[in-house]
């Protein structure tokens, strides 16, 4: 069985269910997944296609799976120049590419024994983890900073969940729920603490190495906010490689929004300046203080990568662009096709690109 091993000082941990950070504070990581040939589950079109990759028990998958059909979203080509392809990733049971991680961590925790889960999202994570909760049979209580969208709110208490509104920010909700949980011993279902996350969004990078033949991409643009797309596809295309069912890692693209960009400040070399951040259309990626900044900003070095950022007029002028082509997504999803259809060197990218399309519009 793999372990929880520390992102920043090593330490290892077995996995419980009232461990979600490192005694040091840090985000925990999960111990390498063991060399193996690459197996898929051909019978099923879902993230537990992927089955076999995943860090759960394999005596317990069977019947602890959690699934509401989620995975196998559509990868489209766009007629722009180059060989361009958009992932409608908000094409999942509650609109967003949450439902990725959430299905994966709330089978982890359904495979603890958990009967009671909490968790702190702007919004989409916090509906992905009330839905996989409400099916897996468990009660889920969710904070969300004040400003969160009353859509959203709506659909989380829909879903069974009671929601806790805190002032502030992301920030303020994730200190809110720690408060909470602290010495508890409740599950913490934190999208970003919690690995069993990323091995639910590393999906993405297995699907779209189906969806080009086989092949890995050259280019991929994500949202970066806490970085779970962005940490979870750079996992999936390091396992394919690994695994040589892939000759190279793609080139990560991290989109911000340009009013709150701390990973496009510390790939600038630029110092944070929180004071300097104010409110932006795509609340999704408004994370001041991710906890994972320093391995976002690794897994993008170590791709070739680089940070883009979009201006919250770029970002209502893609919503609308794709919104004539038939794709109506929140402004989060929105914000990189700006930014990606803005940079002067698009062009000269390494093919195919892929961008990420990651939440609905109706969300917003």
């Amino acid at each position: 069985m793999r372990t929880y091993v520390c992102s920043s000082c090593g330490e290892s941990f077995p996995v419980e269910p009232g461990r979600w950070c490192c005694s040091c504070g840090a985000p925990l990581d999960l111990s390498p997944l063991p060399a193996a040939p690459l197996r898929l589950d051909e019978g099923l079109r879902s993230v537990w296609r992927y089955r076999a990759v995943m860090a759960l028990d394999p005596g317990e998958t069977a019947w602890r799976r959690v699934s509401l059909g989620e995975g196998g979203t559509p990868l489209i080509s766009e007629p722009v120049s180059g060989e361009v392809y958009l992932k409608l990733d908000f094409l999942m049971p509650t609109l967003s590419y949450k439902d990725r991680g959430a299905a994966v961590l709330v089978s982890k925790a359904a495979e603890l024994r958990v009967g009671r889960l909490v968790a702190d999202s702007s919004g989409n994570a916090g509906t992905a983890m009330a839905a996989y909760a409400a099916r897996a049979g468990m009660d889920a209580e969710v904070f969300v900073p004040a400003s969160t969208s009353q859509k959203k709110v709506d659909q989380l208490r829909r879903l069974g969940a009671t929601v806790q509104r805190v002032e502030g920010d992301r920030t303020d909700a994730a200190a809110a729920v720690r408060d909470r949980i602290r010495g508890t011993g409740v599950f913490y279902a934190s999208h970003v603490y919690n690995p069993f996350f990323l091995e639910g969004t590393k999906t993405f990078a297995y699907e779209v190495w189906e969806q080009l033949g086989r092949r890995a991409p050259g280019t991929v643009v994500v949202p970066a906010g806490n970085g779970t797309l962005l940490l979870g596809a750079a996992l999936g295309f390091r396992e394919l490689v690994a695994a040589g069912a892939a000759e190279r890692t793609p080139r990560l693209v991290a989109v911000q929004s340009e009013l709150c960009d701390p990973l496009a400040a510390a790939w600038d070399g630029r110092r944070a300046d929180l004071a300097r951040w104010t409110a932006t259309v795509a609340e999704g990626i408004a994370i001041p203080d991710p906890p994972r900044l320093a391995q976002m900003l690794r897994a993008v070095q170590a791709s070739g990568g680089l940070c883009l950022t979009a201006t919250d007029e770029q970002i209502d002028g893609a919503r609308a662009a794709l919104a004539a082509r038939g794709i109506d997504v929140e402004p989060t999803a929105a914000a990189v096709w700006a930014a990606w259809r803005a940079w002067p060197q698009a062009a000269d990218t390494p093919t195919p690109v892929v961008v990420a399309l990651s939440g609905a519009g109706l969300k917003a």
